[in-house]
């Protein structure tokens, strides 16, 4: 039997306490320390999720997060089963989010979800019983930018306190959980994006509540000045109905190129999501500064301490 008590979702990082995000970072970096020798499938000593099943549902494409939770929940000596929407009653229609939970709770230990949907998220929330992990959703994305924050300092060899960050690009999903670890970790964020396209109401509202080092530029360059980190992401996203030419135009003056890596620190480093497209320049996205494959690689040692987190197993 689970221990609800223990038990905790990982939905949004503004909902998670600071001192569990810096507890589950610190797990993260050890267990990565401890796995050197070690190949993918071997387990970690102590195999604390052995006969865990996390399943696993993407409603819309992934490639990092669906490979990252596998390897992590297979680590941690548990297993994976991945679920895709149209071989469910689910989205034919035939059985409720609540049904299908319910099923969920007692075939499984874990359920993380990769939606299309933020409201799905909480009706899911609302009758699970068992730990929830958003693998993605129109408005989130925590195990993405948590593992990017423990990358930034892995590689900085500080806390992300003391650098100074910036994102030049579109408002999106990532950018508004970089924003909420920027409130949380209390680190310095510019953002560079056109003014068409700032963030919505709620995040700037949620900015301005917090005591916040959240500053937004319409100027990439203004943004990029003094950064030690700079992120980015593809402008057009998945599922993104816009007219896409249209957009694109917008970002013309947004690209990240050896010009705007000028400004910022010169050992600053350049960091992006994955998938890229035309928002930044191949020599800058194949240079030295360019640390994308190893924040890839992180978010197997970071998800496995999530996953410890919601099973309230973190060391």
């Amino acid at each position: 039997m689970q221990n609800l008590d223990k038990m905790k979702n990982f939905i949004n990082l503004k909902d998670v306490p600071a001192k569990d995000l810096r507890k589950i970072l610190n797990d993260a970096k050890k267990r990565k320390t401890a796995r050197k020798k070690l190949n993918n499938l071997e387990t970690d000593k102590g195999v604390p999720l052995k006969g865990k099943l996390l399943i696993q549902m993407f409603e819309k494409s992934s490639l990092r997060t669906r490979l990252s939770f596998y390897l992590a929940i297979k680590q941690l000596g548990g297993s994976t089963l991945t679920l895709r929407p149209d071989e469910l009653h689910l989205s034919r229609g035939g059985e409720s989010i609540e049904d299908t939970a319910k099923i969920l709770s007692n075939f499984g230990n874990a359920f993380m979800l990769r939606t299309d949907n933020d409201k799905k998220l909480d009706e899911f929330k609302k009758y699970l019983s068992i730990p929830m992990i958003n693998g993605l959703s129109p408005s989130s994305h925590p195990t993405q930018i948590l593992s990017d924050v423990f990358t930034v300092e892995e590689i900085k060899k500080k806390s992300i306190s003391k650098l100074n960050i910036s994102w030049i690009g579109d408002s999106n999903n990532v950018l508004n959980s970089l924003i909420a670890a920027s409130i949380k970790f209390s680190f310095k964020l510019n953002i560079g994006c056109p003014k068409k396209y700032h963030p919505n109401k709620n995040i700037l509202s949620y900015i301005k509540n917090n005591k916040n080092k959240v500053h937004l530029y319409n100027d990439a360059k203004k943004a990029a000045v003094d950064a030690d980190v700079i992120f980015s992401d593809k402008v057009i996203s998945m599922n993104d109905k816009v007219n896409k030419i249209k957009k694109l135009n917008y970002f013309k003056k947004f690209k990240i190129d050896k010009k705007l890596m000028n400004f910022a620190k010169k050992d600053c480093i350049f960091l992006h999501c994955l998938p890229r497209g035309t928002e930044v320049d191949e020599k800058i996205f194949s240079s030295k500064q360019s640390k994308v494959w190893q924040q890839a690689l992180n978010r197997v040692h970071v998800q496995k301490s999530i996953l410890l987190y919601c099973f309230g197993k973190l060391r």
